[in-house]
């Protein structure tokens, strides 16, 4: 749906990579589906509970083809931007952007929530979509500030990146790519999601 339809929204989810960007990979098994399918599913179970959700994407194209206002020849940065424009555009309470984690360490596995540094919205949003996503690999990582991220630098809502696993790790790349365990990360977040917003509620 166009964000000009929208008075504001309650959640922005940002489907890393598409097209031409298939982000990380192994096999043909490609980061870019991964985010999207795991999106979609978010974006549903977010409208079962009454949010108001835009998907920046809702099929498998770069983001930077739709960008016809910024001049520069960076294709990523184009990309970037576009992402970044409905924060602009209209009143988003928080932004989530979904990827796929790789390491050359195979063992290394499970989620991570990157969150705004200075910003403790964006740090309780991390704490609560983490505390949701451990369980469901058996870890007990801490959501980490991302320091060199563009969207987390520019924008201003409250954001997170949160890659949902390591490709690189055979336990967690099954989990990434079946249906019933997308759906899982999908619910995982959506609980923290609300956790989130209820928390706000107190302050």
């Amino acid at each position: 749906m166009s964000p000009g339809l929208w008075p504001f929204a309650d959640v922005l989810l940002d489907a890393g990579h598409g097209g031409v960007d298939g982000g990380t990979s192994h096999g043909d098994i490609l980061e870019k589906d991964i985010n999207l399918a795991v999106a979609k599913k978010l974006y549903s179970q977010l409208q079962k509970q009454k949010y108001r959700v835009i998907l920046n994407r809702n099929a498998d194209y770069a983001l930077s083809e739709e960008n016809r206002w910024l001049k520069t020849y960076s294709r990523h940065r184009k990309d970037l931007a576009q992402r970044k424009l409905p924060t602009e555009e209209l009143p988003v309470r928080m932004m989530i952007s979904l990827h796929v984690n790789w390491s050359r360490n195979r063992s290394e596995r499970g989620p991570l929530v990157l969150y705004q540094k200075g910003s403790p919205e964006s740090k309780a949003l991390a704490e609560c979509l983490q505390k949701k996503l451990n369980p469901l690999y058996g870890t007990g990582q801490s959501p980490v500030a991302g320091k060199t991220y563009y969207l987390l630098n520019r924008v201003k809502c409250p954001t997170v990146i949160v890659e949902m696993g390591f490709l690189s790790n055979p336990a967690d790349r099954k989990m990434l790519t079946g249906s019933r365990h997308q759906l899982q990360l999908a619910e995982a977040m959506a609980a923290g999601i609300g956790e989130y917003f209820k928390l706000q509620q107190h302050y």
